[in-house]
C-alpha cells in the first residue's frame, strides 16, 4: 500500500513509504512497523489509558506473565547486581518479585515513577516489560538505555515481535493506540549491529542484548 504522506522512522530515520495498513507504515530498512503520527495519543490519553491496566504484582497471572525477564534475572545476576526496571508502570511486578529475593533494583517511569535521578547511575541490567512498543522515540530511548548499561549490562526486554505470518489488521497488538512501534525479529538485529549489542536471546517475546566492549 503506498502513501504520499511523508514521514520518517522513527528508529533508523529512513523516510516511509510503504504502509501495512491504514494507520502503520513499513519500514524497508529497519523492518519496523511504525504508526502514523497523525494518530499518536497525547501524553494524557495515553497516561489514562495506562491507568486502566489492571496491574496487580500479587496477581499470578501478571507474575507468570512476567517470567521470562524474572526468570533470566534470577538465573545471571546476583542481588548485589544494580537493576533498572524502566517503564515500570503503575504495578511493578518485575521489582517487586526480584526485591522479595533481595534483589537491587530500581524503578523508572515516565508517568507513574519519574524518579530522574536514576539517570545519574549505571546499571548491570535494565528491564523493559511491554514498554518498547510505546517509544514515540525508539531511537532517543534505546540509545539513553545502552547508555545507562555497565560494560557487559544486558538490556532485557519483553514485547511482541511482528512476523509475516501474522494477520496484522487482526492482530491484538496492533489494537492498542499506545503501541507505536512494532518490532520484527529484524528490527532488534538492526538495534543490535548498530549499537555494539550482543544478542544473547532473541525469541518472539523475550529479547536479552548485551552491551559488548568496543575495543580501540
Amino acid at each position: 500500500m503506498k502513501s504520499n504522506a511523508k514521514m520518517i522512522c522513527t528508529l533508523c530515520g529512513s523516510a516511509l513509504k510503504n504502509k501495512i495498513d491504514e494507520n502503520y507504515f513499513d519500514c524497508e530498512v529497519c523492518k519496523a512497523i511504525v504508526l502514523d503520527k497523525k494518530i499518536y495519543l497525547t501524553a494524557e490519553e495515553e497516561k489514562a489509558r495506562y491507568e486502566t491496566h489492571n496491574n496487580d504484582v500479587n496477581d499470578v497471572g501478571y507474575q507468570n506473565f512476567t517470567f521470562p525477564i524474572t526468570n533470566f534475572v534470577f538465573e545471571n545476576f546476583l542481588p548485589s547486581h544494580k537493576g533498572l526496571d524502566f517503564g515500570s508502570g503503575t504495578g511493578p511486578v518485575i521489582s517487586s518479585m526480584l526485591m522479595k529475593k533481595n534483589y537491587d533494583i530500581v524503578q523508572y517511569d515516565p508517568f507513574f515513577a519519574p524518579n530522574h535521578h536514576i539517570f545519574k547511575n549505571k546499571f548491570d541490567y535494565i528491564v523493559c516489560c511491554e514498554v518498547v512498543e510505546h517509544f514515540n522515540n525508539p531511537k532517543k530511548e534505546i540509545d539513553r538505555l545502552i547508555s545507562l548499561l555497565k560494560e557487559n549490562g544486558m538490556l532485557l526486554i519483553m514485547t511482541m515481535l511482528f512476523n509475516d505470518q501474522i494477520d496484522f489488521k487482526r492482530w491484538n497488538y496492533r489494537e492498542d493506540p499506545t503501541h507505536v512501534f512494532i518490532y520484527r525479529k529484524e528490527t532488534i538485529e538492526f538495534i543490535a549491529n548498530g549499537n555494539n549489542l550482543q544478542i544473547v536471546k532473541l525469541t518472539d517475546r523475550f529479547i536479552a542484548l548485551q552491551k559488548t566492549v568496543v575495543s580501540l
